[in-house]
């Protein structure tokens, strides 16, 4: 990944000189950034400093006011949506639909019928940790639970690109760091470009090749760390591994108190 440089058509992602204001407030300037195929980047900053902003702009709910945000080379909002799929933090399940309904709710948006999109999801259930909870309704199932089948619909949109917008930060500790190693594992088994915004560095340096850090507002960036995302072992091991320590004091260091 460079910063501001290269041809943006080969990169998943290429961001050059991107700027958005609302109501006057400027919230991202100039902010360069281009993201190789089938990597793992983070954005990691402070609050406020435009992350959510900058992936809806990457995902084509916001056009850039200055600047050229590229998706697979394509520019529109309209295009790079094409390409795109967003994870939110809530996971919006639909209270009415079950476990399977709800994942296979990807596919029914791109013109499968009902039995068929099940056909399609259901053999994924096992992988990601969801066998049995096939008929379950949202409210029967735990927040980490909730997650899996917000991140299955997600994945079963086919999309170039997949934008996790701090998809753990509504859960508790324990069960974070559970789904943390899980998301590895399945980032691991179905291969995408990856770009996860979170507010935790260590899970920013955890899941991700590199981590690219925003300033306060207006939000641009200023340093692009080398993450820990091609560690191998548990996630226990790697977290108190010295290399990774050293890592996460770097990454703190640039991001400031």
């Amino acid at each position: 990944m460079t910063s501001g440089e290269g041809d943006g058509a080969a990169f998943a992602i290429a961001l050059a000189g991107v700027g958005k204001a609302f109501d006057g407030l400027t919230v991202l300037t100039d902010v360069h950034l281009s993201l190789p195929r089938r990597s793992r980047t983070a954005i990691v900053g402070p609050s406020g400093g435009g992350k959510t902003t900058l992936l809806q702009i990457i995902a084509g709910l916001l056009e850039p006011d200055t600047g050229v945000a590229l998706v697979e080379g394509v520019a529109t909002a309209r295009q790079r949506l094409a390409h795109c799929a967003l994870m939110p933090q809530r996971d919006l399940l639909l209270p009415w639909r079950t476990a399977l309904d709800n994942a296979a709710i990807a596919l029914e948006n791109r013109g499968a019928d009902r039995a068929e999109a099940r056909r399609r999801t259901h053999p994924l259930f096992e992988r990601f940790g969801l066998a049995g909870f096939e008929r379950a309704r949202p409210a029967e199932l735990s927040g980490g639970m909730r997650q899996r089948v917000s991140f299955l619909r997600t994945l079963m949109a086919d999309k170039d690109v997949l934008l996790l917008d701090e998809p753990f930060g509504a859960l508790d500790s324990i069960t974070r760091a559970q789904l943390q190693e899980w998301l590895r594992d399945a980032m691991d088994a179905v291969p995408r470009t990856v770009l996860l915004v979170t507010h935790d560095v260590e899970e920013a340096l955890l899941l991700c090749q590199r981590v690219a850090v925003l300033s306060q507002r207006p939000g641009q960036v200023v340093k692009v760390l080398t993450g820990g995302g091609g560690f191998r072992g548990s996630r226990r091991e790697i977290v108190t591994s010295p290399e990774f320590v050293s890592l996460k004091e770097e990454a703190l260091a640039v991001i400031g108190p």
